[in-house]
Formats: C-alpha cells, structure tokens, sequence
C-alpha cells in the first residue's frame, strides 16, 4: 500500500513546482505593469510640467485690459510689455504691476492669470482735482496732489489751481488739494480757483466774485460748514481762517 502514496507524492512535486513558477511569472507582470504604469505617469508629469512652464501650450494669447479711459487698451498693453506665447505660469506678476504702474496715469493696477492663455489687466486712472496752468500747458493734479498730465485746456469740473510748483511732496499743493478732497459737493460746486503759497494761506474763488481765506487744510469740514451758512448772507469776501471768529465783509 506504500508505493502508491510515494508514487502519488512523486507526480505531485512538479505540479507543485509547475504551479509555483506560473504564480511568480503571473506576479512578474503585475509588478511589470506597475512599474509601467508608474513609469508612463511620471514621465508624463514631466511631459506635462515641461509644457506647462517652458512652451506656449498655456502661453499667453490674450492680455484684457479693464478700467482705461483716457489710456487706450494698446497703450496699457505697451506698458505691461507681455510676450505673446510667454508660459503663462512663468510670468513675473510683480514686474508687469511696476511696468504699468510707471504710467504717470495710471493710479492702481492689478494683473490676474486666468487659464488657460489669458493675463487680466485691471488699471484705475487718475482722476484730476484741479489744473494749473503753467508755461507748458495746463498741469492735471490728482487727489494725492501728483501732477500726472500736461493738456493744452484746463480740466472740466474742477477748478483752476494757482501753485508755483505743483508737487505731492509740495506743502502748498498738499494743503490746495487738502481743502479740495474735503470740501462738500454743495460747495466744489461752486469753487473756481485755490490757490496757496504755502500750506496755511488757501484762499477760493467762489462764483460770483467771491473771495474765501481759508487759511490751513486742517478743519476743512468744520470750515465748509461754517462757511455754507456765511454764503446764506450778503458779502463778497469770506473768512474762515479761524471757524469760531468767521467774519463777512
């Protein structure tokens, strides 16, 4: 009864082996294929990330421009002086803000990527408070007191401002422009003229021929209100230098 079991035991082994060598060759290919797999990922990653940072497959092909009004678009876009093609990805935000930020017109800019090709230029123009007419033409002042533009007519809406030297670091600029920002609508309105040699002789010329010192830019609201009631009564000169002694004549 023994030479039956060894024979059965004897047919066995090479099953077993058999069986054995077709598990590793099946476990070889999965391991293979994984490796495949993970090798076609990565090169694809890298395929990917080549394109992305160092070809035009997201370059830029648009750059929109919002917000220019005096500027044309081509002008702000000659500013940002962005590649066409350039991997968008790759683009310096911070330069292109300078860049355009350097157009003396330009108040703020944002600039936004949007994929897969497009660069948002977002410009806010400055907004003139006054003129001054100079030997070279009218000089617009914005509400920061910078002489941004030279025009050969004054500015319409605001009024005429009469400075030596218009300048944001000026103290009869600062103090002209001061008074300007903070006066109420009712009473722009009505200004034709600042003018300021230094930063404590601000004087309006109102419609109608009427004379205003105003002294300092400090207190402009309490002096505007002071003042509107002054304008309530007969007279042709105003002083509100001091709100507390204000004075007709």
């Amino acid at each position: 009864m023994s030479a039956p079991v060894r024979g059965r035991s004897q047919r066995a082994r090479p099953a077993n082996r058999r069986a054995r060598s077709s598990e590793h060759r099946a476990r070889r290919r999965i391991i293979l294929r994984r490796r495949l797999v993970a090798l076609a990922t990565v090169l694809g990653l890298i395929g990917l990330t080549y394109g992305v940072f160092f070809t035009p497959l997201l370059g830029v092909r648009n750059v929109d421009v919002h917000g220019a009004v005096v500027l044309t678009d081509d002008e702000v876009r000659a500013a940002a002086a962005i590649e066409s093609g350039a991997p968008l990805v790759r683009l310096d935000l911070q330069a292109i803000r300078e860049r355009v930020a350097a157009v003396p017109r330009i108040a703020a800019i944002e600039v936004e990527r949007q994929l897969p090709g497009t660069v948002r230029l977002l410009v806010t123009e400055r907004v003139p408070v006054g003129s001054v007419k100079l030997s070279d033409g009218y000089h617009l002042v914005d509400s920061t007191g910078k002489d941004y533009a030279t025009m050969p007519a004054p500015a319409p809406g605001v009024p005429d401002l009469v400075l030596a030297t218009p300048s944001a670091v000026d103290p009869a600029t600062r103090a002209a422009v001061g008074v300007v920002n903070e006066l109420p609508a009712a009473l722009r309105a009505e200004v034709l003229q600042v003018s300021a040699t230094t930063g404590a002789d601000v004087k309006l010329v109102l419609s109608g021929d009427r004379l205003v010192k105003w002294g300092g830019s400090e207190d402009t609201p309490r002096k505007a209100a002071v003042l509107l009631v002054l304008l309530t009564r007969e007279g042709t000169a105003f002083d509100v230098t001091s709100p507390d002694l204000a004075t007709i004549s």
